[in-house]
């Protein structure tokens, strides 16, 4: 066991986190999102599971030691409503909440259309699937550096 890692990460999410480097991205997929057929065109060709744990829970277990991005123009998208790309669901503002909390100041979020957000996802480096039901409940983090 080691120390002062939460328990709740799996073998699978900490090799991946370790692995990452500054720019390297991850996908946060909920339950509806391809996350097999996603993860095999990624660096990591297998999905990491998160069973039981909501979009937001993920996000904030992931930050306890990934930075976020805030060289780059974003460090975290969402995925956009279909038809009304404004439109910031519970989940989102749940996610943003939980970014906000972990900074870096300056570190930019924003947003990309669903079928966008797919294409890019296939040059991520890895997906990580949870439990989370609610629609576009699907993120993508940008490592940051530590310094």
């Amino acid at each position: 066991m080691l120390k002062t890692i939460d328990s709740r990460i799996t073998p699978e999410l900490m090799d991946c986190l370790i692995r990452l480097g500054h720019g390297d991205e991850i996908i946060i997929a909920d339950r509806n999102y391809p996350a097999a057929t996603t993860a095999s065109t990624c660096v990591r060709k297998e999905v990491i599971r998160m069973p039981g744990f909501t979009a937001p829970e993920v996000v904030a277990l992931i930050t306890e030691l990934m930075p976020i991005d805030d060289f780059h123009d974003y460090g975290a998208l969402r995925m956009e409503v279909d038809g009304a790309p404004d439109r910031v669901d519970d989940v989102h503002r749940e996610v943003f909440e939980v970014l906000e909390k972990v900074g870096p100041e300056g570190a930019r979020r924003g947003s990309i259309e669903r079928q966008a957000f797919y294409a890019h996802a296939e040059g991520a480096f890895a997906v990580v699937a949870c439990s989370e039901s609610r629609p576009y409940g699907c993120f993508i983090l940008r490592m940051g550096v530590v310094f």
